[in-house]
């Protein structure tokens, strides 16, 4: 489901996640990704700000697996 929703991104913002991505695979910790785990349907996910409205979600697998598994707006994502 990421690629798919990845593929129809516009180019700025794939980009946007693309410097994102990098950023947190150099510092998961950096501010300026928010982490964050979910709750409710969500919640064995984390969320990670690629801009104002856009977020990936992911999923933690073991101890060094990450796996994307949706990226969208948040009203798209959550509501």
């Amino acid at each position: 489901m990421f690629k798919k929703q990845y593929k129809k991104l516009p180019p700025k913002l794939q980009a946007q996640f693309d410097t994102r991505l990098r950023l947190f695979l150099d510092d998961p910790t950096a501010p300026q990704l928010r982490i964050h785990p979910l709750k409710g349907a969500f919640a064995r996910y984390w969320s990670m700000n690629v801009n104002g409205d856009i977020r990936a979600l992911y999923r933690l697998v073991g101890d060094e697996l990450v796996i994307f598994a949706l990226i969208g707006t948040h009203s798209q994502l959550y509501g």
